[in-house]
């Protein structure tokens, strides 16, 4: 089988002609757009680059400032919460949660005057506390009982270990 000759068929040799122009052209115009293309990229891309190496610096400066920051404000702790735990209530009967609830919420509001205080200060005055909360007599059920700290700790929050004792016994 013989290819057939073009020499007969001028239109078959312009169709191929015009294909191979237009293929040459629109692979030139492809390369140019990509380089186009790829240059925007590598500007952006040097760009966050930069971006991202200041930023670490700026980071690294802000670490810094606050690791001094804060061993300068260990010292200045401040009250930001305080817990009470009554410990031996179920010993007296007592069930009632809303009850046991009240009274920390009571002993709460008068330890309120510690928050945003310095702990060193608070911590200097815990006799003072101490004494405050087991003169404190608390009505639940029509019986009074007493209060006595057993356990506590100071950190911004300050936890308070109670029991409680049945006045006059």
């Amino acid at each position: 089988m013989r290819v057939p000759s073009l020499h007969k068929k001028p239109k078959a040799k312009w169709v191929l002609a015009g294909a191979a122009i237009g293929f040459c052209l629109s692979w030139l115009l492809f390369l140019y757009m990509f380089g186009a293309m790829q240059e925007r990229q590598t500007v952006v891309l040097e760009k966050q680059k930069n971006d991202i190496s200041e930023l670490r610096t700026q980071l690294e400066i802000w670490q810094e400032e606050f690791k001094e920051l804060n061993k300068k404000n260990l010292h200045k702790l401040t009250v930001q919460e305080i817990e009470v735990d009554i410990i031996n209530y179920e010993k007296y009967g007592i069930d009632d949660a809303q009850s046991i609830f009240s009274a920390k919420e009571q002993i709460k509001k008068d330890l309120s005057v510690l928050y945003a205080k310095d702990l060193e200060t608070v911590y200097s005055h815990k006799e003072l506390i101490r004494q405050s909360i087991e003169n404190k007599t608390l009505k639940i059920n029509k019986r009074s009982y007493s209060l006595h700290v057993k356990e506590w700790h100071f950190y911004t929050t300050i936890h308070i270990q109670l029991e409680m004792e049945l006045e006059g016994s």
